[in-house]
């Protein structure tokens, strides 16, 4: 059976054009893997990252690298029609030169939103030829969030939030992450109001701004972390005081993907639980 030419415009202007839907897919980061398993397309992905662990049947297939430093022989000797790759830092796009100096299509997207991770869904939906699978996730996934928003629609003094994303050396969410798309789903206010992704916070502000919750991941990025509690100033935060500290799965809240809702679900039960 003949197929029509696929095309897609990825997050940064470049068409993706592929000659049939995208059977033998490589991942450079696991939102996609999570992604294609969500749409009953995991049979599709020849490889994985050496971070990748989720779905668990991912550990079966054979590694390529790291995100960031692929290697292309490996990749180009699995015969993919299809490599993905997630924005962030800004060197994520080099990997994919050699790639596609081979011919081998590529895509590259950055999900700051859950407006941003439908629309990506619907594109990966595209490239397999399979939209009516990516817009029954995306509908599931809203309905999902819908029924978190009737936990506080009512209410006008939405809880303050602050998100870590690692200690020491303190980083937290800023307005363009997903975790701040995540906190507002949730019905709360991201307190860091810097409109960066990752944001350096000194103790001093992060003391000056007092949040009345305190998220804090655990996983690459933040591994083994102390407890809020445990650390010195921090006992001075209105968080700290109350107990109203919440420690979460980073791959959960961090990773752009289908699991964002419940990461949204989790926290909004964690805001809005004894209201």
């Amino acid at each position: 059976m003949a197929f029509a030419e696929i095309s897609v415009i990825d997050d940064f202007g470049d068409k993706v054009v592929l000659k049939g839907p995208a059977k033998r897919i490589v991942a450079l980061y696991g939102s996609f893997n999570e992604i294609l398993f969500a749409m009953d397309l995991g049979d599709r992905i020849v490889a994985r990252t050496a971070g990748d662990d989720y779905p668990a049947k991912i550990v079966m297939l054979p590694s390529i690298g790291t995100h960031m430093r692929p290697n292309p022989e490996l990749i180009v000797a699995l015969n993919p029609d299809l490599v993905l790759q997630m924005a962030g830092r800004s060197q994520a796009k080099a990997p994919l030169e050699p790639l596609k100096v081979r011919g081998i299509p590529t895509a590259m997207f950055q999900v700051t939103s859950f407006d941003e991770l439908y629309s990506l869904i619907h594109r990966i939906g595209i490239l397999t030829a399979e939209p009516k699978r990516a817009e029954k996730l995306v509908q599931s996934m809203a309905m999902r969030l819908d029924k978190v928003k009737e936990k506080y629609t009512d209410i006008n003094d939405k809880p303050e939030v602050f998100f870590e994303i690692r200690y020491p050396n303190l980083l937290a969410a800023g307005k363009g992450s997903i975790v701040s798309d995540i906190i507002r789903k949730a019905g709360g206010l991201n307190c860091v109001k810097n409109n960066k992704k990752i944001v350096r916070m000194g103790e001093e502000e992060l003391l000056r701004l007092d949040p009345e919750n305190y998220v804090y991941q655990s996983g690459r990025m933040n591994q083994s972390p102390v407890p809020p509690a445990e650390r010195g100033h921090f006992k001075m935060i209105k968080a700290v005081r109350s107990g109203r500290i919440l420690e979460v799965d980073e791959s959960v809240f961090s990773r752009p993907g289908p699991r964002n809702v419940d990461a949204v679900e989790t926290l909004a039960d964690f805001l809005y639980s004894n209201n």
